[in-house]
């Protein structure tokens, strides 16, 4: 193999080592991003379910 070759395919090894570390930290990015959409849907469907309980006390105080 002609130390050209050699040196493109070093090249291209690198270039490949690069994009995987920067698709690691863009995984890790989205990890914790999702993680966090995660915990402010649980608070939204909390607070949620809180107001619907409110809806059903008034329901069943009327209803009486």
């Amino acid at each position: 193999m002609s130390l050209e070759l050699f040196n493109q395919l070093e090249q291209k090894v690198t270039d490949t080592v690069e994009a995987l570390e920067m698709m690691k930290l863009e995984n890790e990015e989205l990890r914790n991003e999702n993680a966090q959409l995660k915990q402010e849907r649980e608070e939204w469907e909390r607070r949620l379910q809180s107001v619907l309980s409110k809806f059903d006390g008034m329901d069943d105080s009327s209803a009486s």
